[in-house]
C-alpha cells in the first residue's frame, strides 16, 4: 500500500470544556471527522474547526452520533428508525452549513461512538443511517467497519463505503473492536500504536487481542484525538508511515 488516509475526531470542545488538541491533530492527518453538536461540539467551535481544516487542506467529514451530550455519544439509544434518520440528517445539514461558511464542504459521513458500534450489527439502525445519507446526498461516502451491517446496507443502497481500521483500538478475532468496557480495549503506548499501524498498512493484517492474526483491508485509519497521548501518537504514526514511504492522502 503506497497511500493511506489518516482520520481523527475533532471539533468536540463545548463551551468552556476543551477536548483534544485539534490544531496539532489536523496537522497530522488527511481527513477529520467533525462533531455535529449532538454528542459534542458547539457551533462556534465546529465552525472554527472547519476553518482550520480548510486552511490545512484537510478533508472534512460529518461525525453524527446519538443525542447524548452527557454520555459523549457512547451509550446505546433504542430509537425509532425514522427518528434516528432525522437526527442524522439534521447533524449532517448543520455541519454542511458551518463548513460552507468556513470555506470548505462535507465530503463523507462517519457515525460516532455508540452509534458506530451499534450499526456494526444492528440492521435496523444501520438502514436508518443509510436512509439519512441517501436523503441528504447519495454521493457522500460512508466510513464504516469492514464486514459490518452498515457496510452491507450502504452497498446495497448504492452508497460508496470507505473501510476503516483503528490505530489505538484492540480487535477481537472476528474483526470487531474490543468493547471499551473490557481491559486492553484502547492502546495507550505510542510504540504499540505505531507497530499496530505499520502492520496494518504494510502487511494488511492486525494481531487480535487473543493473538490471532486477522486480515484487514482499510482505506482509512482512525487516530482518536481524545485519548491520552493522542497528539504524540498521531505525530509518531505520521512520521513512521512517511519513513516507510507511505503517502498520507485523503480518500476523498
Amino acid at each position: 500500500m503506497a497511500t493511506i488516509d489518516l482520520n481523527s475526531d475533532v471539533g468536540e470542545s463545548f463551551g468552556n470544556w476543551t477536548f483534544g488538541d485539534d490544531a496539532v491533530i489536523i496537522a497530522s492527518v488527511s481527513s477529520v471527522n467533525v462533531a455535529c453538536g449532538f454528542h459534542a461540539g458547539d457551533p462556534s467551535g465546529i465552525r472554527a474547526t472547519c476553518a482550520a481544516a480548510a486552511a490545512a487542506g484537510v478533508t472534512v467529514g460529518a461525525h453524527p452520533g446519538y443525542r447524548d451530550l452527557a454520555g459523549f455519544g457512547r451509550r446505546f439509544m433504542d430509537m425509532a428508525p425514522r427518528e434516528l434518520t432525522d437526527d442524522v440528517i439534521y447533524q449532517i445539514g448543520a455541519l454542511q452549513g458551518l463548513a460552507r461558511s468556513a470555506g470548505t464542504s462535507v465530503t463523507y459521513v462517519k457515525p460516532h461512538g455508540a452509534l458506530y458500534n451499534t450499526i456494526v450489527h444492528h440492521a435496523v439502525q444501520a438502514r436508518a443511517v443509510v436512509d439519512a445519507v441517501l436523503a441528504v446526498d447519495p454521493a457522500l461516502p460512508l466510513m464504516v467497519l469492514p464486514g459490518s451491517e452498515i457496510q452491507r446496507a450502504a452497498r446495497a443502497a448504492g452508497l460508496r463505503t470507505v473501510a476503516e481500521a483503528f490505530a489505538d483500538r484492540a480487535y477481537n478475532a472476528d474483526g470487531t473492536l474490543v468493547s471499551r468496557r473490557e481491559p486492553g480495549a484502547v492502546l495507550h503506548s505510542t510504540d504499540a500504536v505505531v507497530e499496530h499501524v505499520l502492520q496494518l498498512v504494510t502487511q494488511g493484517t492486525i494481531t487480535a487481542i487473543d493473538g490471532t492474526v486477522i486480515e484487514v483491508v482499510a482505506e482509512s485509519i482512525c487516530l482518536h484525538g481524545d485519548t491520552p497521548g493522542a497528539v504524540a501518537m498521531a505525530q509518531a504514526v505520521h512520521t513512521a508511515l512517511r519513513a516507510e514511504g507511505v503517502s498520507i492522502e485523503s480518500f476523498a
